[in-house]
Protein backbone atom coordinates (compact mmCIF):
# COMPACT_ATOMS: atom_id res chain seq x y z
CA UNK A 1 0.00 0.00 0.00
CA UNK A 2 1.25 3.40 -1.05
CA UNK A 3 1.20 5.97 1.87
CA UNK A 4 0.91 9.81 1.39
CA UNK A 5 3.15 11.78 2.49
CA UNK A 6 0.91 14.53 4.98
CA UNK A 7 0.49 17.82 3.09
CA UNK A 8 2.18 20.59 4.75
CA UNK A 9 0.28 22.76 7.26
CA UNK A 10 -0.37 26.39 7.17
CA UNK A 11 -1.62 28.59 9.84
CA UNK A 12 -2.99 31.75 8.31
CA UNK A 13 -3.42 34.46 10.69
CA UNK A 14 -5.56 37.45 10.14
CA UNK A 15 -8.73 39.36 10.82
CA UNK A 16 -10.07 39.85 7.36
CA UNK A 17 -12.57 37.29 6.21
CA UNK A 18 -12.53 37.70 2.58
CA UNK A 19 -8.85 37.50 2.64
CA UNK A 20 -8.19 33.81 4.60
CA UNK A 21 -11.12 32.50 2.59
CA UNK A 22 -8.48 33.45 -0.35
CA UNK A 23 -5.58 32.15 1.17
CA UNK A 24 -7.70 28.75 2.43
CA UNK A 25 -9.08 28.43 -1.15
CA UNK A 26 -5.48 29.05 -3.38
CA UNK A 27 -3.17 27.41 -0.42
CA UNK A 28 -5.41 24.36 -0.19
CA UNK A 29 -5.67 24.28 -4.05
CA UNK A 30 -1.79 24.13 -3.85
CA UNK A 31 -1.42 21.22 -2.16
CA UNK A 32 -1.47 22.83 1.42
CA UNK A 33 -3.35 22.08 4.79
CA UNK A 34 -4.88 25.92 5.85
CA UNK A 35 -6.17 26.42 9.56
CA UNK A 36 -7.70 29.90 9.38
CA UNK A 37 -7.68 32.08 12.87
CA UNK A 38 -8.57 35.60 13.43
CA UNK A 39 -6.76 36.29 16.62
CA UNK A 40 -4.26 35.99 19.15
CA UNK A 41 -6.11 33.88 21.18
CA UNK A 42 -7.00 31.57 18.20
CA UNK A 43 -3.83 31.28 16.97
CA UNK A 44 -1.93 29.96 20.50
CA UNK A 45 -4.74 27.96 20.97
CA UNK A 46 -3.92 26.52 17.21
CA UNK A 47 -0.50 26.46 17.65
CA UNK A 48 -1.10 24.45 20.93
CA UNK A 49 -2.76 21.95 19.59
CA UNK A 50 -1.50 21.20 15.89
CA UNK A 51 2.13 20.89 13.89
CA UNK A 52 2.49 23.52 11.74
CA UNK A 53 4.76 23.87 9.12
CA UNK A 54 4.25 27.93 8.36
CA UNK A 55 3.23 30.80 9.81
CA UNK A 56 1.02 33.71 7.59
CA UNK A 57 0.83 36.13 10.26
CA UNK A 58 -0.82 40.18 9.62
CA UNK A 59 1.22 42.89 11.81
CA UNK A 60 -2.40 45.25 12.31
CA UNK A 61 -5.83 43.83 14.39
CA UNK A 62 -8.50 45.82 16.19
CA UNK A 63 -8.72 45.52 19.74
CA UNK A 64 -5.74 44.71 21.49
CA UNK A 65 -3.94 41.97 19.45
CA UNK A 66 -0.64 43.36 17.78
CA UNK A 67 0.72 41.18 15.20
CA UNK A 68 4.50 42.41 16.38
CA UNK A 69 3.48 40.95 20.00
CA UNK A 70 1.97 37.84 18.39
CA UNK A 71 5.38 36.87 16.80
CA UNK A 72 7.31 37.39 19.72
CA UNK A 73 4.88 34.77 21.67
CA UNK A 74 5.01 32.54 19.09
CA UNK A 75 8.68 32.65 18.86
CA UNK A 76 8.60 31.71 22.61
CA UNK A 77 6.27 28.78 22.23
CA UNK A 78 7.24 27.11 18.80
CA UNK A 79 10.59 27.69 15.98
CA UNK A 80 7.62 27.38 13.54
CA UNK A 81 9.05 29.43 10.31
CA UNK A 82 7.04 32.63 9.74
CA UNK A 83 6.20 35.06 7.33
CA UNK A 84 4.54 38.38 7.83
CA UNK A 85 1.66 38.92 5.68
CA UNK A 86 0.40 42.91 6.41
CA UNK A 87 -0.40 46.04 4.68
CA UNK A 88 2.04 48.16 6.77
CA UNK A 89 5.19 48.89 4.44
CA UNK A 90 7.15 51.06 6.16
CA UNK A 91 10.49 49.95 6.55
CA UNK A 92 10.36 50.47 10.26
CA UNK A 93 7.83 47.79 10.08
CA UNK A 94 10.04 45.78 7.74
CA UNK A 95 13.16 46.03 10.04
CA UNK A 96 11.02 45.22 13.20
CA UNK A 97 9.57 42.27 11.88
CA UNK A 98 12.97 40.42 10.65
CA UNK A 99 14.32 41.24 14.44
CA UNK A 100 11.72 39.43 16.03
CA UNK A 101 13.02 36.70 13.91
CA UNK A 102 10.55 36.36 11.03
CA UNK A 103 11.35 34.37 7.67
CA UNK A 104 9.84 36.81 5.23
CA UNK A 105 7.30 39.96 4.74
CA UNK A 106 5.00 40.38 2.45
CA UNK A 107 3.11 43.49 2.00
CA UNK A 108 -0.29 43.49 0.74
CA UNK A 109 -1.65 43.76 -2.03
CA UNK A 110 0.17 40.89 -3.02
CA UNK A 111 0.89 38.43 -6.09
CA UNK A 112 -0.56 35.24 -5.19
CA UNK A 113 1.85 33.57 -7.26
CA UNK A 114 5.29 35.31 -5.16
CA UNK A 115 2.87 34.94 -2.33
CA UNK A 116 3.33 30.44 -3.37
CA UNK A 117 7.09 31.10 -4.78
CA UNK A 118 8.11 33.05 -0.81
CA UNK A 119 6.41 30.23 0.96
CA UNK A 120 7.71 27.35 -1.20
CA UNK A 121 11.22 28.85 -0.58
CA UNK A 122 10.73 29.16 3.09
CA UNK A 123 9.92 25.92 3.77
CA UNK A 124 12.48 24.47 1.58
CA UNK A 125 15.02 26.29 3.99
CA UNK A 126 13.62 25.46 7.11
CA UNK A 127 13.41 21.13 5.74
CA UNK A 128 16.02 20.78 2.99
CA UNK A 129 18.53 23.28 3.58
CA UNK A 130 21.79 21.35 5.27
CA UNK A 131 25.36 23.25 5.43
CA UNK A 132 27.74 21.24 5.58
CA UNK A 133 31.75 22.05 5.91
CA UNK A 134 34.79 20.33 3.66
CA UNK A 135 34.70 17.11 5.63
CA UNK A 136 30.86 16.90 5.45
CA UNK A 137 30.76 16.93 9.09
CA UNK A 138 27.04 18.03 10.66
CA UNK A 139 28.04 19.25 13.81
CA UNK A 140 30.23 22.67 13.68
CA UNK A 141 32.58 23.31 16.68
CA UNK A 142 34.18 26.68 17.57
CA UNK A 143 35.56 27.85 20.90
CA UNK A 144 33.23 24.94 22.74
CA UNK A 145 30.19 26.48 20.72
CA UNK A 146 28.21 23.16 18.94
CA UNK A 147 25.85 23.49 15.37
CA UNK A 148 24.40 20.75 14.62
CA UNK A 149 23.11 21.14 11.13
CA UNK A 150 21.27 17.87 11.19
CA UNK A 151 19.29 18.10 13.58
CA UNK A 152 19.28 22.12 13.59
CA UNK A 153 20.84 22.57 17.66
CA UNK A 154 22.66 25.46 19.08
CA UNK A 155 24.55 24.67 22.38
CA UNK A 156 26.59 26.87 24.02
CA UNK A 157 30.23 26.18 25.49
CA UNK A 158 27.96 24.91 28.87
CA UNK A 159 25.70 22.92 27.00
CA UNK A 160 22.99 25.18 27.18
CA UNK A 161 20.59 25.36 24.26
CA UNK A 162 20.56 28.52 22.49
CA UNK A 163 17.21 29.05 20.09
CA UNK A 164 17.67 30.02 16.76
CA UNK A 165 15.17 31.44 14.57
CA UNK A 166 15.55 29.35 11.04
CA UNK A 167 17.22 32.29 9.52
CA UNK A 168 19.33 32.95 12.17
CA UNK A 169 20.50 29.35 11.96
CA UNK A 170 21.15 29.28 8.63
CA UNK A 171 23.03 32.51 8.79
CA UNK A 172 25.56 31.06 11.10
CA UNK A 173 25.85 27.30 9.72
CA UNK A 174 26.68 29.67 6.62
CA UNK A 175 29.96 31.58 8.51
CA UNK A 176 30.60 28.26 10.19
CA UNK A 177 31.19 26.31 7.35
CA UNK A 178 33.98 28.67 6.20
CA UNK A 179 35.83 29.75 9.22
CA UNK A 180 37.90 32.41 8.34
CA UNK A 181 36.60 33.35 5.31
CA UNK A 182 34.73 36.90 4.77
CA UNK A 183 30.91 36.54 3.07
CA UNK A 184 29.73 39.20 1.59
CA UNK A 185 26.01 40.81 2.63
CA UNK A 186 24.99 39.66 -0.82
CA UNK A 187 26.56 36.12 -0.41
CA UNK A 188 24.63 35.61 2.78
CA UNK A 189 21.56 37.29 1.50
CA UNK A 190 21.58 34.32 -1.30
CA UNK A 191 21.92 31.54 1.27
CA UNK A 192 19.80 32.55 4.17
CA UNK A 193 16.97 34.27 2.43
CA UNK A 194 17.38 32.98 -1.24
CA UNK A 195 16.64 36.31 -2.52
CA UNK A 196 19.08 39.20 -4.41
CA UNK A 197 20.52 41.61 -2.15
CA UNK A 198 20.05 45.26 -2.85
CA UNK A 199 22.55 47.63 -0.92
CA UNK A 200 19.19 49.38 1.20
CA UNK A 201 18.85 45.94 2.68
CA UNK A 202 19.91 45.55 6.24
CA UNK A 203 18.30 42.17 6.79
CA UNK A 204 21.53 40.89 7.32
CA UNK A 205 22.67 43.59 9.64
CA UNK A 206 19.68 42.93 11.68
CA UNK A 207 20.45 38.79 11.94
CA UNK A 208 24.00 39.56 12.49
CA UNK A 209 23.15 41.57 15.47
CA UNK A 210 20.73 38.80 16.91
CA UNK A 211 22.82 36.16 17.10
CA UNK A 212 25.79 38.20 18.31
CA UNK A 213 22.92 39.06 21.19
CA UNK A 214 22.30 35.49 21.71
CA UNK A 215 26.04 34.51 21.82
CA UNK A 216 26.54 37.25 24.87
CA UNK A 217 28.49 39.49 22.52
CA UNK A 218 27.53 43.36 21.88
CA UNK A 219 25.05 43.31 19.12
CA UNK A 220 27.19 46.10 17.06
CA UNK A 221 30.46 44.13 17.88
CA UNK A 222 31.61 40.38 18.55
CA UNK A 223 33.83 37.96 19.37
CA UNK A 224 32.94 34.93 17.34
CA UNK A 225 31.20 37.07 14.35
CA UNK A 226 33.12 40.00 12.86
CA UNK A 227 32.01 42.91 10.48
CA UNK A 228 34.57 43.14 8.05
CA UNK A 229 34.25 46.96 6.49
CA UNK A 230 32.76 47.48 2.98
CA UNK A 231 33.04 43.93 2.67
CA UNK A 232 30.97 41.34 5.16
CA UNK A 233 30.75 39.18 8.17
CA UNK A 234 33.76 36.49 9.27
CA UNK A 235 33.37 33.85 12.03
CA UNK A 236 36.52 33.89 13.79
CA UNK A 237 37.42 30.28 14.74
CA UNK A 238 39.41 31.11 18.10
CA UNK A 239 40.54 34.04 19.60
Amino acid sequence: MQHLEPSPQILVVDDDPRLCSFLARFLTREGYSTTVVHDGLMMSRAVANGTFALVLLDMSFPGTDDGLALARGLRAMRSIPLIFLTGRSATADKVTGFEIGADDYITKPFEPQELLARIRAVLRRATHETITDQNSSSVLIFGGWRLDLTAREFLAPDGAPVTLTSQEFSLLAALASSPGRVLSREQLVNLVANRRWNPYDRSIDVLVSKVRQKMGDSATGGTWLKTVRSRGYVLVPSC
